[in-house]
């Protein structure tokens, strides 16, 4: 067998191949509360054959979210509609997760098919937050810098949110901490120029991440795995970098975190992203090899054979497809026959198999 098609066993989770449906914002809910669209959307690629599905960054507070779209989990209603698509996705032998996330200074804009600008309040904008008063976008107002009790709500936020992501069926829990939202605003000294215990250095810069994950661990069971999303590098001089990201991997990795799944960029609207197939898969395999934690790879990762062979190389542990899930639902079964495995299909669809 491949070893695409491999299970991997994480804590109490075995996964049953290596292929990850990557977080993808759908811009679709209406104020936080899922629908028939998500269902349907991450249900099909459970359907399709993929290992786990993780559903797009969802909010932990109404300000957290990046548009009026987004889903959330800041109130406990929201739990309901999410139970019946965990149970589907498990349903078809995937394991369901969840990304908890909060946009920060990036939240409050339009959807993406409106041109993603930032809203204002009369058009259901809201004022945002970040690490220090410093816009994304040099002719967007200018966000709130977070008084140090105001972190410690957003910290029970996300204590919160893990609560309820346990009591709606998910089973893999992942903090978004980066594509310059507001985890990674206080990683990065081009958004943090704070001068408290959450700026400076880089203990001071990582200590809102360490402190999330604290409190995400005091009331996620410790049989499931957590995993944590950052951006390996912001691509700009003096910002955050590989090697801080391999420093923080170590940290994690003595926390308890199971799996770091390894993007970049984000921060800036000014980076020069070296878009390619795979670029993003070096960083997963300098923090495997650097920090020895299991890493997930993801960026223009299109084909079967060129994820088995990030596979083979031991360049990561997992393959995370976001825009290519979009494209083909059902990547796994397709890539299986082009590995030449014998996967099950689902019932319904067996006649279609040969």
């Amino acid at each position: 067998m491949s070893k695409l098609f491999t299970p991997l066993s994480i804590k109490s989770v075995t996964l049953k191949n290596r292929l990850v449906v990557s977080p993808m914002c759908q811009y679709t809910a209406v104020d936080g509360f899922a629908n028939d669209w998500h269902l349907v959307h991450l249900g099909s690629r459970a359907v399709g054959g993929a290992a786990l599905i993780i559903q797009e960054a969802t909010a932990v507070s109404p300000e957290g979210r990046i548009t009026p779209g987004d889903l959330g989990l800041y109130r406990e209603a929201h739990i309901e509609k999410l139970k019946a698509i965990t149970r589907f996705i498990h349903e078809q032998g995937a394991v369901a997760g969840i990304q908890l996330a909060h946009a920060g200074r990036k939240g409050g804009c339009a959807f993406p098919w409106n041109g993603g600008n930032k809203l204002n309040e009369n058009e259901g904008g809201w004022k945002t937050v970040s690490a220090s008063a410093l816009p994304f976008n040099p002719q967007d107002d200018l966000p709130l810098a977070l008084e140090e009790e105001e972190i410690t709500r957003v910290i029970a936020d996300f204590k919160i949110a893990a609560q309820r992501s346990l009591m709606a069926g998910y089973k893999v829990v992942e903090i978004h901490a980066a594509h310059g939202y507001l985890i990674h605003q206080f990683l990065s000294p081009i958004s943090n120029q704070r001068t408290d215990r959450y700026g400076g250095s880089f203990g001071n810069r990582i200590r809102l991440l360490l402190e999330i994950v604290e409190v995400i661990k005091s009331v996620w069971p410790i049989d499931l795995p957590l995993f944590v999303r950052i951006s390996a590098t912001d691509y700009v001089e003096g910002g955050w970098n590989l090697d801080e990201a391999i420093q923080l991997t170590k940290i994690l990795k003595t926390q308890g975190v199971d799996l770091i799944d390894c993007s970049s960029g984000g921060l800036v609207t000014y980076a020069k992203i070296p878009f390619e197939l795979g670029y993003q898969v070096p960083f997963a395999a300098s923090i495997k090899r650097e920090a020895g934690i299991l890493t997930g790879a993801v960026g223009m990762i299109t084909g079967a054979d060129q994820a088995e062979s990030i596979l083979n190389r031991g360049d990561a542990d997992l393959i995370l497809q976001a825009r290519e899930s979009l494209r083909e639902p059902y990547f796994a079964l397709k890539a299986a026959r082009r590995l030449g495995d014998d996967v099950p299909w689902p019932l319904q669809y067996l006649r279609a198999k040969l």
